[in-house]
């Protein structure tokens, strides 16, 4: 875990200075162990419970008895910041300080140098390491019901994006081997008109057996009728049969096109009520204007930046925080004469990928963004490279949005990079044309 700006500046947050009692867990699908620690290393809880209703009533009642009522003054240490036992913790008023996984190995080598592991040994570390370094960390704060359930379904829709996907290419795997007109008459697999044509059509023998009217109907039906593509496709339509795989394969390869069809059917209706009930709750979310109004954020990135950047505007103390944990801003290495520059792998995996296609989507809409793109591109930087450095600008932008709860101005933009003389100005005009939506 890295310092925060008030620990750098000398000001510790003061959540640590409150507590009076230091909890290590260590969490698993079944049981977790727990220890904890006061203020002079004494060790005044040690067991282990079991992931059920029984198992966390006795932890909050052996809470109870060594903090009292107020379970604010019990800190915790644990190698995660999401989850139900992260939800359970904060439920019981309990204050939460995750652990980094990297950070939490150097403090288990710390205790025991041999490499020896436990459940034992991490809960002790995790209290020890709270005890000892807690003031410079910052504790979890609980986010609004809103705000976690628009986070919880973006990322689901995610996944099951991700699952159709799959779909999509085993589906087209399996066409490539039998029934490549198929292929050649759609492009997006992920329609469901491309799906009913091979439901209608499973091989290339029955395609050509339905003839130009079936085709017609069909087309007409699906509303695929289009000038630009209709003579093509008929004519794919007429030698469909005429490459294709042998009877052997066709029969078997079919009936998995059927199957995986009837599954993206299924999976494609499920997308759309996420999406819609998405929708809906990021249209009734306080902070809809906000991310709402993000250039080419639209109803897709700014429910997914909402909720993983949450509503809080005190979360992150700065722009290198936010930058830090979409994990947009590098990590240097120095050492003597050595200078290096990595990547940052430690980060939100869900907020960097959103950061990433929302700025791509930017240059569409934003001149300056394109501008800023294409001038680092012309440095030498890759496309992700360049993308990482817009989102550097992007992230303060949206960051000091979050401060004064004001949606994005474009002209308000612009005229502050006037008075501060920024360099994208100076670029040639025609650089300053947006790319093509």
């Amino acid at each position: 875990m890295e310092p925060t700006a008030a620990a750098r500046a000398g000001n510790p947050p003061s959540a640590w200075k409150r507590l009076t009692f230091f909890l290590g867990l260590d969490w698993a699908k079944d049981h977790h162990q727990v220890l904890v620690l006061d203020h002079q290393g004494s060790i005044r809880l040690d067991r282990r419970i079991e992931n059920n209703a029984q198992g966390w009533a006795g932890l909050r009642q052996a809470l109870y008895e060594l903090a009292g009522s107020d379970l604010t003054l019990v800190g915790v240490a644990i190698e995660t910041s999401s989850g139900p036992v992260v939800e359970r913790l904060l439920e019981m008023a309990c204050t939460v300080f995750p652990l980094n996984p990297l950070a939490a190995q150097r403090y288990r080598q710390r205790h025991a140098p041999s490499g020896d592991k436990s459940d034992a040994l991490d809960a002790r570390s995790f209290a020890q390491a709270l005890r000892h370094d807690g003031a410079q960390w910052r504790p979890l704060r609980p986010e609004d019901p809103l705000t976690q359930e628009l986070r919880l379904l973006c990322r689901d829709e995610v996944v099951l994006i991700t699952q159709r996907t799959a779909l999509v290419n085993q589906l087209q795997a399996a066409l490539h081997e039998y029934y490549p007109a198929a292929l050649e008459a759609f492009d997006d697999w992920t329609l469901p008109c491309a799906c009913a044509f091979v439901e209608a059509f499973p091989t290339p023998k029955a395609l050509a057996i339905a003839g130009k009217r079936r085709w017609n109907s069909f087309l007409h039906t699906h509303k695929l009728y289009r000038p630009q593509t209709y003579e093509k496709r008929l004519d794919i339509f007429a030698r469909a049969d005429q490459f294709a795989g042998s009877p052997a394969v066709t029969h078997a390869k079919s009936r998995l096109v059927l199957a995986l069809a009837k599954q993206l059917h299924a999976l494609q209706a499920q997308i759309q009520e996420y999406r819609q009930a998405i929708d809906d709750l990021f249209r009734n979310h306080p902070d809809h204007d906000i991310f709402g109004s993000l250039p080419a954020a639209g109803g897709k990135m700014g429910p997914r930046l909402l909720g993983e950047c949450g509503s809080d505007p005190q979360r992150f103390e700065d722009p290198d925080a936010l930058r830090c944990y979409a994990g947009t801003a590098p990590v240097r290495f120095q050492s003597g004469q050595i200078h290096v520059v990595k990547f940052r792998r430690a980060c939100n995996k869900h907020l960097r990928q959103a950061v990433h296609l929302w700025v791509n989507l930017s240059r569409s809409t934003c001149a300056w963004a394109e501008a800023y793109y294409q001038q680092k591109r012309k440095e030498g930087k890759s496309h992700a490279c360049a993308l990482r450095c817009l989102a550097q600008r992007w992230l303060k932008i949206l960051w000091k949005m979050m401060q004064t709860r004001q949606p994005y101005d474009e002209a308000l933009h612009t005229r502050n990079q006037v008075r501060h003389g920024s360099w994208v100005l100076a670029l040639p005009s025609t650089n300053l044309t947006p790319v093509p939506a």
